[in-house]
């Protein structure tokens, strides 16, 4: 079955950088669409990045502080987060589909919070 493992989440002061990583496996991972969304409290689980063979797409709240990377030897992605600002805390989660129709999996999630 799909298992998708998320690691990396933490505490860090603004403008500090955290990188995620969600391990897949139970899937062909070098063609299967790779995303990171998050969810902060009392809000809607939102896109962060997605990178799939047809290249990358941020949230415009994101771009130029995260990159979204992928190592299909590992079937691990990764999101590298830098300057951190509180409004990026939320609890992030890996999806991966097929397509963009197709059915989605998610990760158990993983907290990130950034305060001083």
């Amino acid at each position: 079955q799909v298992q998708l493992v998320e690691s990396g989440g933490g505490l860090v002061q603004p403008g500090g950088s955290l990188r995620l990583s969600c391990a897949a496996s139970g899937i062909i991972f070098s063609s299967n669409i790779m995303g990171w969304y998050r969810q902060a409290p009392g809000k809607q689980r939102e896109l962060v990045a997605r990178i799939s063979n047809a290249g990358t797409k941020y949230a415009d709240a994101v771009k130029g502080r995260f990159t979204i990377s992928r190592d299909n030897a590992k079937n691990t992605v990764y999101l590298q987060m830098n300057s951190l600002t509180p409004e990026d805390t939320a609890v992030y989660y890996c999806n991966t589909q097929t397509t963009l129709f197709s059915h989605a999996y998610w990760g158990q999630g993983t907290q990130v919070t950034v305060s001083s």
